[in-house]
């Protein structure tokens, strides 16, 4: 049995992981908390910007560390809300079709994102998606310490992760798929036997079409 393994931002979703922490950091318990979050969030912006540039697990790292203070629960009732309210409008049209030909085929299918887990099991299963690899928050009594757990989902990082969900399960690499939107993703799409480029980026494109890669767009609904 292959698996299927997806990212999401920018592949399942035309967001990427700052929306849904925005939309956390403006729905704090009072108004002090809410200025406190954003404060917090503007004066960590350029380090993230410097992250996204140099490596996505610094990005990564930074951008979350917004979350220190944040109480577990608050994070948990929100992931809903999060999802609904940002993240599903903004799924490709596409999407679901994708999810279910894999599906069809017999396809374990593995969502991967740099977004909290807490969040994309919601995704998960709106889409069908039978597995989740994504980031996780330390806690400390509850309490979010504004640090990720390791290993950071991101840029070469998800390789190693998919590399390790295939083993554990048996699977055969050669036989699996991987989808992405991103250059960063290539470390990961490199280990199966089946990447698929969609909706890809300047840098992907090219690389994909150099290596005769499918190249797939979702913004339009499967015929």
């Amino acid at each position: 049995m292959p698996a299927s393994y997806f990212d999401v931002d920018g592949t399942l979703v035309s967001s990427n992981l700052v929306p849904p922490t925005v939309y956390y950091l403006l729905n704090q318990p009072t108004p002090l908390h809410v200025a406190r979050s954003i404060g917090k969030a503007l004066f960590k912006a350029p380090k993230m910007v410097w992250g996204e540039l140099q490596d996505r697990r610094i990005f990564n790292e930074v951008l979350f560390s917004v979350f220190e203070g944040m109480s577990e629960d608050r994070l948990v009732t929100l992931a809903d809300d999060v999802f609904e309210r940002v993240l599903k409008p903004n799924l490709y049209p596409g999407a679901r079709d994708l999810i279910r030909t894999c599906l069809d085929k017999g396809h374990e299918v593995v969502l991967i994102s740099g977004a909290l887990e807490v969040v994309i099991q919601h995704m998960a299963r709106h889409l069908g998606a039978t597995g989740v690899i994504a980031n996780k928050l330390e806690f400390n009594d509850r309490t979010a310490t504004g640090k990720l757990l390791r290993p950071v989902v991101a840029g070469p990082n998800k390789a190693l992760l998919v590399r390790d969900h295939a083993r554990a399960r048996g699977y055969n690499l050669d036989e699996c798929y991987a989808f992405s939107d991103s250059y960063s993703d290539v470390p990961m799409m490199s280990i199966v036997g089946y990447p698929v480029a969609v909706n890809p980026d300047r840098r992907l494109k090219a690389l994909a079409n150099a290596y005769h890669w499918p190249v797939i767009d979702l913004s339009k609904p499967a015929a």
